[in-house]
């Protein structure tokens, strides 16, 4: 399997790099990066054939089977619909866009040309939240709450490893997605009710700084969730199973009860890395010739609650 990342020098460009190195039968043979330097210098550190400062240049090559977008978020929805007119199987970092229209539109190619297209639904895959979801199919729990924090100290424009970013993240598309798919999947079901609040606009950024953002499941369970970029403290996502059976508590890829006792995940998947899980179900749905676990079409459904939720707010 031959794979281009592009925004390879991001922060989860790099992440993914680092994941694919640890899969056999991957070669990254092309990287790309919008600064010539860098991403030639990146290039040969890590032993790539190939730099290109356009995704263009990167998916007309034959050496290349498919490719891995962490570029900025607005770019999504074009550059996977661009991969796959040009027959490149495709993985979007979360999110696949920034509307329901461009998600649409990524669906529709899809659809169209049969290739693999699968959104960056990470926390579908981080070990601590497959336990639950393997505890909920196995009738050993019923979620009744989920309470998520998603809290960062972002004021200015600058990504996760502190540098500056020539986009504009945002609360709602970007890291609502997370928890919206994630309380869908955990529940089974789209979300019968959605709605948002949404603190004042940053001057300059245009964007809320602060959100909450209640969901209900067909089944009764309720999910609450806090978002800010105001928060003066460590950066990332909480996330708290409130059910029927104990209380967890996920951080990322580790987990830990209602007591803050850890719980070994050692068996839950082969990496204890959710970037590594997810790119593996990636390679291995091309090489099976099957739907990913989180193809677009499946995602779909938490871009619909989004847009629900956004229109709440105005």
């Amino acid at each position: 399997m031959r794979i281009c990342v592009a925004g390879a020098y991001g922060a989860f460009g790099l992440k993914h790099l680092d994941a694919l190195a640890n899969i056999e039968g991957v070669e990254v043979t092309s990287v790309m990066g919008p600064t010539k330097a860098k991403i030639e210098a990146l290039a040969a550190e890590r032993g790539i054939g190939h730099a290109g400062v356009t995704l263009e240049e990167c998916i007309a090559r034959d050496d290349v089977d498919a490719v891995i977008l962490s570029t900025p978020t607005q770019m999504h929805a074009d550059q996977a619909i661009a991969c796959m007119e040009a027959g490149k199987h495709v993985l979007i970092e979360i999110p696949m866009a920034d509307s329901l229209a461009a998600s649409q539109a990524v669906v529709d190619k899809q659809k169209e040309t049969g290739l693999v297209a699968m959104a960056g639904q990470v926390r579908r895959f981080n070990p601590s939240h497959q336990w639950i979801k393997n505890k909920i199919n196995a009738g050993e729990l019923k979620l009744q709450q989920m309470d998520v924090q998603t809290y960062f100290f972002r004021r200015t424009n600058t990504n996760a490893k502190g540098e500056a970013r020539s986009w504009t993240d945002h609360l709602l598309w970007h890291h609502a997605c997370h928890t919206v798919d994630l309380f869908q999947y955990q529940t089974g079901s789209q979300a019968v009710a959605a709605f948002g609040l949404q603190g004042p606009l940053h001057p300059d950024l245009g964007i809320a700084m602060d959100m909450a953002i209640g969901l209900k499941a067909a089944d009764g369970a309720i999910c609450t969730l806090s978002l800010s970029f105001n928060n003066d403290g460590p950066f990332g996502a909480y996330f708290r199973y409130i059910c029927d059976n104990g209380t967890y508590i996920a951080r990322y890829d580790d987990l830990y009860d209602g007591n803050d006792n850890k719980i070994d995940l050692s068996g839950v998947a082969v990496s204890n890395n959710g970037i590594e899980l997810i790119d593996r179900e990636f390679i291995s749905a091309i090489q099976e010739g099957r739907a990913p676990n989180g193809e677009v079409g499946d995602v779909l459904l938490a871009m619909e609650t989004l847009d629900r939720i956004e229109k709440s707010m105005s």
